[in-house]
């Protein structure tokens, strides 16, 4: 018997929000993770940020055709299931939809049982579809790049459209996200895996020192030049030059590197005669490049070369769900290398490891997991195995009842008061920051968000 299909993660796109909580909330009770957009504008800048399986979007709305929306789906997320919602009079928008590569249209008033049976045989598709990926992922490479987020979902999307290409790729994001591990996938999956992938670091030598490592020298062509040297560039012929901290390159050695990208020649220094080669060049920074180029320390004609593909690594405070998937994974690398067992992780620990922020992202994560696999002697991380100058520390909701006092407190209260307090603590401890207080809670968004209305209505009515 087959596994029922995976949750599907859902853009609704109207500018009518009842119907689109409506939507959503029929869909939520499938199981389903739905996200909303108002506007036209905002559902695009939304699909383009994230991944989603299936987008419902309204045909006709203030600030966006539907059919604009349809059309740049299309391109940014290929794969998804595209529904358009229309009225009577919209029918021949909708047919026309369709051709643009819509899967389905809806006519209002919207009949939640059709709709879901829908999204039902939709799931069927996107799971066989999922099903596929990660066999091939598993088999050419991409398994280290791991997360189930809408965040790392676009990312690995990204991966498959720009791998077996020749185009240049910038990737960024804060030290520590895997901007390396990118690169080596992007090696990896393309038709340069059988030749040489070359990194160098452009923050680790001097001006001097980085224009020798990247392009050579002669013989003589400076003192203490011995012999002749070849650049990462001739290295790398044929196969992928990962430029890390590329945003730390001398501007001199951006127009040197310019160069390259557009005549596919490089000259070693105190030559006069250009070598020809073949190099795919991903760089990587950490850096706001834009900014960068407005004060003068990154040339915009580079930056433009570069970016033909770019991919944004989310810091891991911004895809907390991604935690014990990457944790599982990083722990069966380490037990390996360390010829122990791979531990079991106790639940607290996973809760705390989900709500720390994680200043160092995932190298941050897989150190501290190393660190406490090595002090483990049971078989299972406890906070007991915790470094002492770790950040990540047990988490709760402090205030109020005690964990012991707490139970004798609530005795015979009803389940409706206890949830109240807890909520109303954890709204306190965050500001009012619902997306913080149901991670706190362990509970979805839009849960927290019913509950809360609930409970409006019901102080509405005993003030009537």
């Amino acid at each position: 018997m087959s596994a029922p299909p995976e949750p599907l993660r859902v853009l609704v796109i109207d500018d009518d929000k009842n119907l689109a909580e409506d939507i959503a909330e029929g869909l939520d009770r499938r199981g389903h993770d739905c996200t909303v957009c108002t506007t036209g504008r905002a559902g695009v800048a939304r699909l383009e940020q994230e991944a989603f399986d299936v987008v419902l979007t309204d045909l006709k709305m203030a600030d966006t055709s539907g059919l604009d929306v349809v059309k740049r789906c299309r391109q940014v997320l290929p794969d998804a299931e595209v529904f358009v919602i229309t009225g009577f009079a919209d029918v021949r928008t909708a047919v026309e939809a369709m051709k643009l590569g819509a899967s389905h249209y809806l006519q209002k008033p919207i009949d939640l049982a059709e709709l879901r049976a829908v999204v039902d045989k939709s799931a069927e598709r996107v799971q066989t579809l999922r099903d596929l990926r990660r066999q091939l992922d598993e088999k050419f490479g991409f398994e280290g790049v791991v997360g189930n987020s809408a965040k790392m979902q676009r990312v690995l999307q990204l991966l498959r459209a720009y791998a077996p290409t020749t185009a240049s790729v910038l990737v960024l994001g804060e030290n520590g996200t895997g901007k390396e591990l990118v690169a080596r996938a992007l090696h990896t999956n393309s038709p340069r895996r059988n030749k040489p992938f070359v990194a160098m670091n452009c923050a680790a030598l001097n001006e001097n020192l980085l224009d020798d490592e990247m392009f050579g020298h002669e013989d003589g062509a400076f003192t203490g030049a011995r012999g002749q040297r070849k650049g990462r560039f001739e290295y790398a012929h044929g196969g992928t030059l990962f430029l890390d901290e590329i945003g730390d390159m001398p501007l001199s050695l951006q127009a040197k590197l310019l160069r390259v990208l557009e005549n596919g020649e490089v000259v070693r220094i105190g030559a006069n005669t250009p070598i020809t080669v073949d190099v795919r060049v991903v760089a990587a920074t950490n850096k706001d490049i834009p900014k960068e180029v407005e004060a003068g320390r990154f040339r915009q004609d580079l930056y433009y070369r570069l970016k033909v593909g770019t991919i944004r690594l989310p810091g891991l405070r911004e895809r907390r769900e991604d935690v014990p998937p990457l944790g599982a994974h990083f722990l069966k690398e380490l037990a390996k290398r360390h010829g122990k067992p791979v531990p079991k992780v106790a639940a607290a620990v996973w809760r705390a490891f989900e709500n720390y922020d994680w200043p160092g992202n995932v190298r941050e994560l897989k150190n501290l997991l190393d660190s406490m696999l090595v002090l483990d002697l049971d078989g299972e991380l406890t906070f007991d195995d915790l470094p002492e100058d770790a950040g990540v520390r047990p988490h709760g909701l402090p205030g109020g009842p005690t964990a012991a006092a707490g139970a004798d407190h609530f005795i015979g209260r009803p389940l409706e008061e206890v949830e109240r307090y807890y909520t109303e603590k954890a709204l306190e401890l965050t500001g009012g920051n619902r997306e913080e207080a149901a991670r706190m809670l362990g509970i979805a968004e839009r849960t927290l968000y019913r509950k809360i209305q609930e409970w409006k209505k019901l102080a509405e009515k005993k003030d009537g």
